[in-house]
């Protein structure tokens, strides 16, 4: 099987999309998909969690131990199919939405389907 660039771009989503591909998973298939996003202090990851709620999002928020610096972490888990366009878009959307306080995307990944 050829890599298609058009679909899977050479970037970590699109490494990481391709390799799920490679391995059988169905990617037609929607499926929930977990982005984390972690934060420097409890109420900055709060503050997102909540915004996230505000809008449907079905989130939830832990300690992370991964970063002392980002020792806090929201999943966000949205339904969806795992195209390049979805997952990064919405990557984007999630980044500029943390930032704001001070927050970082921190990967995301989900269950292959068959």
């Amino acid at each position: 099987m050829n890599r298609d660039y058009a679909k899977f771009p050479d970037d970590e989503n699109g490494d990481v999309l391709w390799k799920m591909l490679e391995q059988g998973d169905n990617l037609s298939k929607r499926r929930e998909i977990d982005f984390s996003v972690i934060f420097p202090s409890e109420e900055s990851a709060l503050q997102f969690a909540v915004r996230l709620l505000r809008g449907d999002q079905k989130v939830s928020l832990s300690g992370y131990d991964g970063s002392d610096e980002f020792p806090w972490q929201v999943e966000v888990h949205p339904t969806m199919e795992p195209t390049y366009e979805n997952v990064s878009g919405f990557e984007r959307q999630l980044e500029e939405e943390a930032a704001k306080l001070g927050g970082r995307n921190d990967g995301w990944g989900s269950f292959a389907q068959e």
